[in-house]
C-alpha cells in the first residue's frame, strides 16, 4: 500500500489497512521512529491484553537478581 503526506503533514491510512487492523475514528497510535522508518502501533486498553501470553514458558527468562 502506498500513501502520499498532504501539504499539512498528514497521510490517510487506506480502508484496507484500518478494515484489517480494525481501526477506529479517533483512536490514538504511537508514532515509532527507528532506523529511518517509521512504524504507527494502534494502542490498546490493557484489559483487551489479558491472556495474550497464555501458557508462555516463564522459567529461565530471567535471573533472581534481575527481579524488581
Amino acid at each position: 500500500m502506498e500513501v502520499t503526506l498532504s501539504p499539512k503533514y498528514q497521510v490517510v491510512i487506506p480502508k484496507e489497512a484500518r478494515k484489517q487492523l480494525k481501526l477506529k475514528s479517533g483512536q490514538k497510535l504511537q508514532i515509532i521512529v527507528r532506523g529511518g522508518a517509521i512504524t504507527l502501533v494502534p494502542d490498546c486498553p490493557l484489559n483487551e491484553l489479558r491472556g495474550l501470553f497464555k501458557g508462555m514458558q516463564t522459567e529461565g527468562l530471567r535471573e533472581e537478581g534481575e527481579r524488581i
